[in-house]
């Protein structure tokens, strides 16, 4: 029974009605120790009823941790809805629950996603209620698919129900879990998260104390009861009331005698601990061995408990006690549960080390060969065991191969403690360490590096610890350090192999310390005596010919970059994960065509394989080049697919570079409000660490002033993006033409001047057409006056068939606006009456304002705003993402597993976009594509 509770119950049962209704929500509940998480978890699997499906788990403090443990049996009772899945998310839940190979390179995007796949399937035929308490003691790994999955609801029919435990500076957390606290996290180096813990963000409801009333309910209600003992009378039921502060866990716990009142001064949470070792202590020595056994059983099964615990003379019989007592149940799944997971710590801490150890050895040798046998013999292990070392390695590695990095790391470093020879245990160390950075555990890793470093003289050890290190500085936002930790790691006597990798991470390092700095890493990358049977090679000569010409080197010629992606494929290079770089570099020195199509390609091969963590960063690629070549409204539909997926597994530097892309779009849509959050967002503020898209956001809040006639808030902007840190930045280097613009305007074409010269040596080096015509504009804007308009006719047939026509546009309304200042009215309006037509139809308000404007000032009316590119831009990025694939012929199923979701949100957005088109059908929408 719930005493009082009246806004939680509300909470569940909206959350309860919505997904009876198809709608899927997610609840996080949290609070302290005791103050009824649990009850009301409760209240929610009994309100549920028959009309619910109901999976259900716990996490568990453990001194291990067991990939996917958490997530394996919350979602046991559905593998029989796998086969639903489709192949890559059908065989990344496989790997993760063991059932089979684990996928090489395993995805933790691609799994969580996996995870919302299975939940729709289960709540096809009902409404699923998804119920997890002790949220803070999930693995990792599972903790990460979890949440993943309930980022991504929308439509499935699924109540996901989730509870935590803060824990304060006043309370003591308790063993060794590996879970994850509430109050904090780390995210991975290559999706690192935000300061404020994985949690952060879902919807959350905090229990507080009962009332004083329902607290006097609950005491009068539960006193003199078996397990509290005689009801509390006058002064010390007063205490009570007072201490517990409406804590229901201390109301039922403490009051076993008056005389237990009088232990003040600990915090609430050791009293109940105490008070829990009271219970343990009187039963019988066979029974608390029972119980020893299970508190350290991590799956709560009772065959295992059982077979461990007669290994220690306590039979099944020993079990009554405990069950008597309320302590434990057993469930219908055969499973232990403890009354409390503090009564399961409490159990733990209680017991002599040498019991703890005779427990876990036990529990080995029960079960089978596999991780958790080996994790428990490794937990028990009092000396050096090189065979229990090389059993705990190969955990690690399976743990790697399943994408749980956070495990194998505690198994490889377990393992090195483990190992007799010197040497073994330093590699394991290394390993330990590595793990540990992909993980996101930057100061675990860096003292695992510390520890091994110590250990060894080894010249290619040492190389790698720095590149662990460098990573951890990286993703703190020390980009120097980063840089230079890798640049001197690279330089040591290492396989040419190891060091282009290094390099190549030095080089991503680099980009945000500058131009020398780059030129250092493409000069030491050149130099590398790779084979041609190097993976590698082929990018880093692609990467050296592609950005030195854009810092103004010399460069051998730069190959197709189909032809450089074949022969990495042909060497053995990882697609697209090893090709993604190459998106990016094709960018720089403005083959902005090249990318469009490999990236597109690769996006497309990623979604095809699973490869899902690498798309934020293929999608960035892509939306820069939509946007580059005048498609506003594919970036915007990629970049926000991309931004979801980016903030789905915490890569923070690709949320911030597509946060800052979008608010570029939203600046040429003269989207005032929508601008200013997407580029704060962006920015980070706050942070310590630059934010990687800063370059792009300063550029997309620049265009949103010229876009509105603030020319020199524009160019205050623009020039201080252009002379800085990050002009070789692709966002910097096509501003220029923007600075120009707004200088000019101002009267003050000297501040332009410099960037001009480097923006003309970097169009000349890129050689396409588009780019000597934006510089041919520059040059009709800076002057001489009567070179203008020959510069201006110039830069408009170069535009021809350059597949640009917002940059066309531009043009022509600057062109047109300079005829009619010299009074040429008849010969500007063409030009801006084509520029006004080019505004309107990609939507860029502020640009049609301003053709439109000087198009009135020729003397001829300027036509009334149309709506821009017709009647699609009435749907959200994602319907018109949906509805282009449904427009295409596929179905919901093949709709969702292109885009991660589930087949009935699919449904739910075309229902929703049926009606703004105007339309009832499928056929209906593919004749409106077409047209």
């Amino acid at each position: 029974m719930l005493y009082g509770r009246e806004r939680e119950r509300a909470a569940v049962d909206a959350l309860l009605d919505g997904a009876r209704g198809g709608r899927s929500g997610v609840l996080l509940l949290r609070g302290e120790p005791g103050i009824g998480k649990t009850a009301v978890l409760e209240y929610a699997v009994a309100a549920a009823g028959d009309g619910f499906r109901v999976v259900r788990a716990t996490g568990v403090e453990y001194e291990a941790e067991l990939p996917f443990a958490g997530l394996s049996l919350l979602l046991s009772s559905g593998l029989d809805r796998l086969h639903a899945l489709p192949g890559p998310q059908r065989r990344s839940l496989e790997g993760a629950f063991g059932l089979g190979e684990p996928a090489g390179g395993a995805d933790r995007l691609l799994t969580g996603l996996a995870t919302l796949g299975l939940l729709a399937e289960l709540a096809s035929e009902q409404p699923l209620l998804c119920v997890v308490d002790d949220v803070q003691w999930l693995d990792r790994s599972s903790l990460d698919a979890l949440l993943i999955a309930a980022r991504r609801l929308q439509a499935e029919g699924v109540a996901l129900l989730l509870a935590a435990r803060d824990t304060g500076a006043g309370e003591d957390a308790g063993g060794a879990g590996a879970g994850v606290g509430v109050g904090a996290g780390e995210g991975s180096p290559a999706r690192p998260g935000t300061a404020v813990g994985p949690l952060a963000g879902l919807p959350e409801l905090r229990l507080t104390g009962l009332a004083e009333p329902d607290a006097v309910r609950l005491l009068d209600d539960r006193s003199g009861t078996a397990r509290t003992g005689p009801a509390l009378t006058g002064p010390a039921r007063r205490r009570l009331l007072a201490e517990a502060a409406g804590n229901p866990l201390a109301l039922v716990e403490l009051p076993s005698t008056e005389a237990d009142l009088a232990s003040g001064g600990l915090a609430l949470t050791s009293r109940l601990r105490i008070a829990f070792h009271g219970q343990v202590t009187g039963l019988p020595p066979a029974t608390q061995t029972m119980l020893l056994v299970a508190a350290a059983e991590e799956n709560g099964e009772l065959d295992v408990v059982l077979a461990a615990a007669a290994a220690l003379g306590a039979g099944a019989d020993a079990l009554e006690p405990a069950e008597r007592a309320g302590l434990v149940a057993v469930g219908a799944d055969r499973r232990f549960a403890f009354r409390h997971p503090l009564l399961r710590a409490a159990v733990l801490q209680r017991a002599p080390l040498q019991q703890r150890l005779a427990a876990h050895r036990a529990l080995g040798e029960a079960l089978e060969e596999g991780d958790r046998r080996t994790w428990h013999l490794a937990l028990a292990a009092t000396a050096p065991d090189a065979g229990l070392a090389d059993a705990l390695e190969r955990t690690a590695a399976r743990a790697e191969a399943r994408g749980a990095h956070g495990g194998a790391a505690a198994a490889y470093e377990r393992a090195a403690g483990l190992t007799p020879d010197r040497d073994g245990a330093t590699r394991r160390l290394v390993l330990a360490a590595e793990a540990a950075t992909e993980e996101g555990k930057l100061e675990l890793a860096e003292a695992l590096a510390d520890r091994a470093g110590a250990r060894t003289d080894s010249v290619f050890a040492h190389a790698l610890l720095d590149q662990v290190r460098a990573v951890a500085q990286f993703w703190r936002g020390a980009y120097p350090a980063a840089y230079r930790l890798l640049l001197d790691a690279a330089a040591t006597d290492i396989e040419p192999a190891h060091a282009a990798r290094m390099l190549l991470q030095a080089f991503h390092a680099a980009w945000y310390v500058g131009e020398e700095p780059v030129a250092t890493v493409l000069d030491r990358l050149a130099a590398l005596p790779l084979g041609a049977d190097e993976p590698l090679a082929p990018l880093a000569r692609h990467l050296s010919a592609a950005v030195l010409p854009a810092l103004g080197r010399a460069a051998g010629p730069l190959p197709d970059v189909r032809a450089t992606a074949a022969a990495a494929r042909k060497a053995g290079a990882e697609s697209p994960v090893d090709l993604v770089q190459l998106c990016g570099a094709t960018l720089v020195l403005g083959r902005d065509h090249e990318t469009l199509e490999l990236a597109a390609e690769l996006t497309a091969e990623a979604r095809a394989k699973g490869t899902v963590g690498v798309l934020p960063t293929l999608q960035f690629f892509l939306a820069e080049a939509e946007l580059f070549h005048g498609r506003h409204r594919d970036a915007e539909v990629t970049a926000t697919e991309g931004l979801a997926l980016a903030r789905d597994t915490g890569q923070a530097q690709w949320t911030s570079q597509l946060a800052s892309l979008l608010a570029c779009v939203a600046a040429l849509a003269g989207a005032d409000e929508r601008c200013a959050e997407l580029a704060a967002a962006a920015l980070v503020p706050g942070s310590a660490a630059p934010a990687a898209g800063e370059p792009w956001a300063h550029w997309a809040l620049a265009l949103l002033d010229l876009g509105r006639g603030r020319a020199a808030a524009a160019a205050d902007r623009l020039h201080t993006l252009t002379t800085g840190p990050y002009r070789h930045h692709v966002g910097a280097t096509r501003a220029v033409p923007d600075l120009v613009e707004a200088a000019v305007r101002l009267g003050e074409p000297q501040r332009a001047a410099e960037p001009y010269e480097r923006f003309a040596r970097w169009a000349a080096a890129a050689g396409t057409p588009w780019a000597e015509a934006l510089r041919l504009r520059c040059q009709a804007l800076l002057g001489p006056d009567e070179l203008a308009e020959s510069a201006y006719r110039a830069a408009l047939d170069l535009h021809e068939g350059a597949h640009r026509p917002f940059e066309r546009a531009r043009t022509a309304l600057l062109y047109g606006e300079w005829l009619r200042r010299e009074r040429r009215r008849t010969d500007a309006r063409p030009h801006l009456g084509a520029a006004l037509e080019v505004f309107e139809r990609l939507g860029a308000e502020p640009w049609a304002d301003r053709a439109r404007t000087e198009l009135t000032a020729t003397g001829t009316a300027a036509p009334a705003p149309a709506e821009a590119d017709g009647a699609l831009t009435v749907l959200t990025p994602q319907e018109l993402q949906i509805a282009r694939l449904a427009a295409r012929g596929l179905s919901n199923r093949d709709i969702a597993a292109q885009l991660f979701l589930s087949p009935r949100t699919v449904g739910h957005h075309l229902y929703k976009a049926y009606p703004k088109l105007g339309i009832a059908s499928r056929t209906e929408l593919a004749a409106l594509f077409r047209a």
